[in-house]
């Protein structure tokens, strides 16, 4: 018999799936449920136990996993089953805002329900591995209760602090670096394909690019916490100056400008607003709601 404490999956989706297959692995005796059936036969066949509904798959175990498309999804799998989930544990790692998790929170310790938020960092395929990152966020307490069980999911599984939203700040946080910056990817390889060059030709350069950005979150993060922008290498006014070549070069191959443009922008206010000597750094100033 496996040592490992049983743990209850809800959702059945990519991200559901890995998360159940990870906690089979690790010899957790795992309970998956989804609405849609049919997602559960190759867990099964390693060792899940699925439930015909979800209230029963709640029932199974006191540490219960939550991960659907959003936070609507959530609260209608969970809403309908508070007397099943009172004095349980509920580990929410379905994708949304800070203040989705914060609503949640509230939601469940008014029916006695333990709740934890978290973020998953990866993709689906390199959960269970070492290179997952798992963030998580609510009482200090009812995390060291599962870390054992919740470190199953693989790599790093760190805990924010009590805020249930502090998760979810990172989440959304981290996704805006990512998601704009493979936005300036695939526009930099359609802008090089309408000069001549082949996506593949410009890669490597493309990973020397950036290769440079660790040392400068470094700088930039530094810099926004102190208050403090001095230029160094290159100010705000250069670096407009070279996005605004870029911003031509776009418009005269009749590339979509719409990337640059905003960036440019954001740079044009800084130098308004009199950052033009400073790093770039400083138009964090302009961007604070």
């Amino acid at each position: 018999m496996s040592s490992a404490s049983p743990v209850t999956v809800l959702g059945l989706g990519p991200m559901g799936r890995a998360l159940a297959a990870a906690f089979l692995a690790e010899g957790h005796p795992t309970t998956v449920w989804n609405r849609t059936p049919g997602r559960a036969d190759g867990l099964v066949e390693n060792g899940a136990v699925e439930a015909a509904t979800a209230a029963e798959a709640i029932a199974a175990n006191d540490l219960v996993v939550v991960c659907v498309l959003d936070y609507d999804a959530v609260r209608a799998v969970t809403a309908p089953h508070t007397a099943a989930l009172k004095g349980r544990t509920l580990v929410n790692l379905t994708a949304g805002t800070p203040d989705d998790a914060r609503a949640t929170a509230k939601w469940a310790a008014s029916h006695g329900i333990g709740y934890l938020d978290g973020a998953i960092m990866v993709p689906t395929y390199l959960v269970g591995g070492p290179s997952t990152l798992v963030l998580h966020s609510g009482p200090a307490d009812l995390f060291e209760l599962h870390r054992n069980s919740l470190r199953a999911v693989g790599g790093t599984c760190v805990h924010l602090g009590s805020d249930p939203g502090r998760a979810g700040a990172h989440d959304v946080a981290l996704l805006d670096i990512f998601w704009t910056a493979l936005t300036g990817v695939v526009h930099a390889f359609a802008l090089a394909r309408a000069e001549g060059v082949t996506a593949s030709d410009l890669a490597p350069y493309a990973k020397g690019i950036a290769g440079l950005l660790p040392e400068v979150i470094d700088a930039f993060a530094e810099q926004v916490d102190t208050g403090s922008y001095p230029a160094g290498g290159s100010n705000l006014r250069s670096a407009a100056a070279i996005m605004s070549h870029v911003l031509d070069a776009s418009r005269s191959r009749g590339v979509d400008s719409a990337v640059i443009a905003a960036a440019h922008d954001i740079a044009t206010r800084g130098m308004a607003a009199g950052y033009a000597d400073d790093s770039y750094a400083h138009v964090a100033e302009l961007l604070h709601g």
